[in-house]
């Protein structure tokens, strides 16, 4: 049953024969429905690609397979549209979503220059990284910009995204399933991470993302958001990264930002604006979802 069905599940006039809607994994009362909800999601998405950068086998993997410097909003699409796809879709689309990942995991494995060490899309130390750097940092971006959840809230948030990791294989053993528990694993990755050359080409693509034919027109919003998500790197990071800056400059990015997504939290505008550049499918089976709760 798709979304757009779903919600009409939810309309009181819609009659009482219809089945249980399949709301997936999490479902409407989730935390993740709401703070996936929210249109700052980008500056999360973009952090999370900087963060991921760091790591020498994940880099790797990304930079001998992957075509982002001629094909950037494709790999942000399917990386969007999987995130979106994990949690707002209904346990089929999840389940056909996570099968699309795996199977273009496979093909991606070979040697890292930098440390020597073989790696693969489908090592599972590889891919807690992955997960944990992109549903930690939706969250930080939604406290960026939105009302503070409570202590309990974020951890069921990040509790919430274990059975997201279970879907592309990753025991749930091994993720972090609290505030805490994702603190103490990031702690514990701080020394694998490094700037590499690929690093660095990686990290400056999405900060100063070139002025090529497809990205010419998503320039400016695309720099606004990447400054954002910077600024919400943390500062032992950003000094491995090479993005030092000030907290007056920090202060200013995230101020900017703010009436920015109070317009695309506008359903019209969103379609407009991050469709071109997150897909357009990703912002539709959003929406759906957003019906859903009664948001639209």
């Amino acid at each position: 049953m798709t979304l757009a069905a779903r919600a009409a599940d939810r309309n009181p006039a819609a009659t009482k024969a219809s089945p249980s809607p399949d709301y997936g994994l999490l479902g409407p009362d989730s935390v993740a429905w709401k703070v996936l909800s929210r249109p700052g999601g980008l500056v999360g998405g973009l952090l999370s690609l900087m963060l991921q950068a760091l790591h020498p086998l994940a880099m790797a993997g990304v930079a001998q397979h992957s075509d982002f410097r001629k094909r950037p909003l494709d790999r942000l699409e399917r990386t969007s549209m999987y995130v979106i796809a994990a949690v707002y879709g209904d346990t089929e689309t999840a389940h056909r979503s996570a099968a699309i990942v795996k199977a273009m995991h496979k093909k991606v494995h070979g040697t890292d220059p930098v440390t020597g060490k073989a790696y693969s899309a489908e090592d599972p130390e590889t891919q807690l990284w992955v997960h944990s750097t992109i549903w930690h940092s939706l969250l930080v971006s939604y406290r960026a910009f939105n009302d503070r959840l409570t202590p309990a809230e974020e951890d069921r948030y990040i509790a919430e995204g274990v059975p997201i990791a279970e879907l592309i294989g990753l025991p749930a053993a091994m993720v972090p399933a609290s505030i805490a528990e994702m603190r103490e694993y990031f702690a514990s990755m701080d020394s694998q991470l490094c700037m590499s050359p690929d690093a660095r080409a990686a990290i400056n693509f999405v900060v100063n993302p070139p002025l090529s034919r497809e990205l010419l027109i998503h320039q400016v919003p695309i720099r606004i958001f990447a400054r954002a998500s910077v600024a919400l790197m943390p500062r032992h990071i950003r000094k491995l990264a090479g993005l030092e800056g000030s907290r007056l400059m920090d202060a200013a990015a995230i101020t900017a930002l703010r009436p920015i997504l109070a317009t695309i939290a506008i359903p019209q505008v969103e379609r407009s604006v991050m469709g071109p550049i997150v897909g357009r499918q990703t912002v539709s089976l959003k929406h759906d979802a957003l019906r859903v709760m009664g948001l639209m």
